[in-house]
């Protein structure tokens, strides 16, 4: 069972595992992405969609800075997907424990920053 490799752990530190995990996985398959202003939609849906397939994910918020990725975009029209363009929360749920981790661009930083919201 699934539960025996978890059971040093409460339902909390369980639910912000899954969550860092699952923020992990996503921060490193989606950034470099090739992103238009026209894409941007579309490339939400996948990342949500995609990070639903995790374990204990319930929720999925992505909102992609469309100012950045109009700026950013060269004469080609597109850009690489950056992390100071992700703004994502992710909803992870343990038995009745859930735990929203997150990413966002944190300008006093200057880095996109991963963190437990509640």
């Amino acid at each position: 069972m699934e539960e025996d490799y978890f059971k040093n752990l409460s339902d909390r530190e369980r639910a912000i595992f899954e969550g860092g995990i699952s923020m992990g996985a996503l921060y490193h398959q989606f950034v470099g992405t090739p992103v238009s202003i026209d894409t941007c939609s579309s490339l939400e849906h996948a990342i949500e969609e995609s990070i639903l397939l995790q374990p204990a994910v319930i929720d999925v918020d992505v909102s992609l800075n469309k100012d950045l990725i109009k700026q950013s975009s060269g004469t080609m029209g597109y850009t690489s997907l950056e992390g100071n363009m992700l703004n994502i929360q992710i909803t992870t749920k343990i038995n009745e424990i859930s735990v929203c981790t997150c990413i966002s661009y944190m300008e006093d930083l200057d880095y996109p920053l991963m963190y437990i919201k509640d």
